[in-house]
């Protein structure tokens, strides 16, 4: 597969991508067609810029159906209690979909966002038609609050060679600073743990952790706060999570627009937040570089120009993604693409669909999901139709 004309982030020129297998096979200025086999697939772009398929740090896959439930809190700790007994009808009313479905959903959210990896978090779940990477290989703790024996299961001496994830620090209390310390002193045989959240973090605590995943949307939303980012980011690794919809919106792409609004950060620290740093935190090989021989994540999207490229890229939105690869395989695409795509016989295992008014293509039946799901909750809300 050739993909030419394209703006990449590190690179003065337009340049060619060419995908052999599941690998980026090698990288061009445009114009060039090194190693093209003329029977492969080639699409030619225009004022679009590529990036690797991006990495979700932190989702709860089972829950991207519900509303935001809550309102602004202390804590965490406020909330759970708060939205069981307020929110009854909107929690029963979702959970009474079947766990699968939920989860095929959350799938999708993440790939119509470009994320090509998301990391969940919570019990191991068993993912029917894997479309993109779905990271589990890791200890999940909820929090010192709701993980009932938290110590023991952290210092299990047969818990294995996976880090530890657990909520710490959300909230804007003395409790919520409180609780890091907690982790720190019972974390006996120095595990390697990777904090989510982390509002009530200092730069000392957060030496002892492997790296702190972000979600300022959800932060805001619960907690009118977030995460001291300009100072932690000196002491441990950041990596950028959505959270689910349950304390933020679906559209990744609004969260990272609030992130660089809070000049934390430069914009190369954000990219790398969701490319080259998971990739180092999660152990994920290959992935996260645009660069030959790594795996062929990557995503295209139409932009203004193909110049300035951070400014288009945090300008994008879903609607504005016109090709999602997942190592080495189309998993989504703009109808531009089709007639191109339909001639190599693409288009049986794929289903359309509307994002804001512009018609994509996906990997899966999700109109079929979509409305399985409404026979349980006929009252759900998409953001494609």
């Amino acid at each position: 597969m050739l993909l030419t004309n394209l703006g990449i982030f590190g690179f003065n020129s337009l340049q060619d991508i060419f995908i052999d297998g599941k690998k980026i096979k090698a990288i061009s200025p445009s114009g060039e067609r090194n190693n093209f086999k003329k029977n492969d697939i080639s699409l030619s772009f225009e004022n679009a810029i590529a990036f690797p398929g991006l990495i979700n740090s932190h989702d709860h896959l089972d829950f991207n159906l519900f509303p935001q439930l809550g309102r602004k809190y202390k804590s965490y700790r406020d909330w759970g209690p708060d939205i069981n007994a307020n929110n009854k009808k909107e929690i029963d009313e979702v959970l009474q979909i079947p766990k699968n479905l939920r989860v095929q959903w959350g799938v999708y959210k993440n790939l119509l966002n470009g994320i090509t990896t998301v990391v969940n978090h919570g019990d191991k779940l068993i993912i029917e038609n894997e479309i993109i990477t779905v990271f589990q290989k890791t200890n999940s703790l909820h929090s010192t609050a709701f993980e009932k024996r938290w110590k023991w299961k952290l210092n299990n001496p047969f818990a294995g060679k996976f880090p530890f994830v657990i909520h710490a620090g959300e909230g804007t209390d003395k409790n919520a600073n409180e609780e890091i310390n907690s982790i720190i002193k019972w974390n006996l045989f120095k595990r390697k743990i990777i904090a989510v959240h982390g509002v009530a973090m200092d730069k000392k605590q957060s030496k002892s952790f492997k790296a702190l995943i972000w979600c300022p949307v959800s932060n805001y939303f619960l907690l009118d706060k977030t995460a001291d980012i300009d100072h932690l980011k000196y002491e441990t690794g950041i990596v950028f999570g959505t959270d689910s919809t349950l304390t933020a919106t679906w559209n990744l792409w609004e969260h990272l627009r609030v992130a660089r609004h809070e000049n934390a950060a430069t914009d190369e620290e954000l990219i790398n937040m969701l490319t080259t740093v998971p990739a180092t935190v999660w152990d994920l090989k290959n992935q996260g570089r645009i660069i030959a021989g790594n795996n062929a994540d990557i995503v295209i999207a139409q932009s203004k120009s193909n110049k300035d490229f951070t400014d288009n890229f945090f300008a994008l939105n879903p609607q504005d993604l016109l090709l999602i690869i997942h190592n080495g395989d189309i998993k989504f695409f703009d109808e531009s693409l089709y007639d191109s795509l339909c001639a190599n016989n693409f288009a049986n295992k794929f289903s359309k669909i509307n994002i804001n008014n512009k018609v994509k293509y996906v990997e899966g039946d999700l109109p079929a999901l979509i409305n399985e799901i409404k026979k349980y909750h006929p009252g759900a809300q998409f953001p494609v139709s």
